[in-house]
């Protein structure tokens, strides 16, 4: 995936959910091993097939997520830690639509609280072996350089500076459709589709150096702006960070399930030959 994502939204939530996924890029390509070939000692496995399996599998999934934070060897020597995050720089843009023209990027980024993401639930199909999952994180704060111009819903903006974000209790519900395929006798889950819904409690942003300066009032109600109505900003751009969203879930997905075999998660999951009747 490009380090360049041409997308829509100026306002700190939308960078604020860039954030929470871009990790480091995304498509990371872990060359240290091709794939594991025995089950890591932080990751318990379920059975789909036995009563609990939800509760298992949710409990799986969390342990994951806890390991990313401590460190998974192949994954923090080439894109560092979990918590804080360095993410890669962030460009967008939005062109002669209504709501939004503008042009903007994000430098030297750095998010936090990514340690204390909880996993609500996580449920598997025994049909198809989908999935649903449902992910809160209480807090989450980005720091960064921003260079932005451009205008949305009639008010322009200029400028570069520091800009900070911090999204409270946001909730993801997120759908996952897999294809299983096989490699070196194990299952492994692609990742072919993904889909978001997100809640949160509250938005804060701020952005030093608006309108480069010019008036340091204009910025303090600018910025109040943003911070009263930033439910408005969400919905006005809804469609177009739930996209990039969903973009970015697939991305980072994807590299971490051709890592690791499916069968470490679900012992008793089936060869693809046994679920679909052929080879994949």
């Amino acid at each position: 995936m490009s380090s360049t994502r041409h997308n829509s939204n100026p306002l700190s939530f939308f960078c604020g959910l860039l954030a929470i996924f871009w990790w480091n890029g995304v498509a990371f390509n872990v060359d240290a091993v091709e794939f594991y070939t025995e089950k890591p000692s932080f990751l318990p496995s379920c059975r789909i097939y036995e009563p609990g399996f939800t509760k298992c599998s949710t409990n799986s999934i969390q342990k994951l997520i806890d390991q990313l934070h401590v460190g998974i060897p192949e994954i923090v020597e080439k894109y560092g830690t979990w918590d804080p995050m360095h993410v890669r720089d962030i460009v967008f843009k939005q062109d002669n639509v209504e709501v939004a023209t503008i042009r903007a990027n994000l430098t030297d980024v750095v998010v936090k609280g990514f340690s204390q993401t909880k996993i609500k639930e996580s449920r598997v199909s025994k049909k198809d072996f989908h999935w649903q999952t449902k992910i809160f994180l209480p807090k989450m704060r980005l720091d960064a350089k921003y260079k932005m111009q451009g205008r949305i819903l009639l008010i322009p903006l200029s400028g570069e500076g520091n800009i900070f974000i911090e999204i409270e209790n946001l909730d993801i519900l997120m759908y996952t459709k897999t294809r299983l395929y096989e490699k070196g006798g194990f299952t492994f889950d692609n990742v072919t589709a993904v889909q978001v819904k997100l809640n949160m409690s509250r938005v804060r942003t701020q952005l030093d150096n608006l309108f480069n300066g010019r008036s340091k009032e204009v910025e303090r109600s600018t910025n109040q702006f943003f911070n009263d109505n930033w439910r408005d900003f969400y919905e006005a751009l809804r469609p177009l960070i739930v996209d990039t969203v969903e973009n970015i879930l697939k991305d980072i997905m994807s590299a971490v399930f051709h890592l690791i075999p499916a069968n470490f998660f679900v012992e008793d999951i089936p060869t693809p030959q046994q679920l679909y009747g052929t080879t994949t």
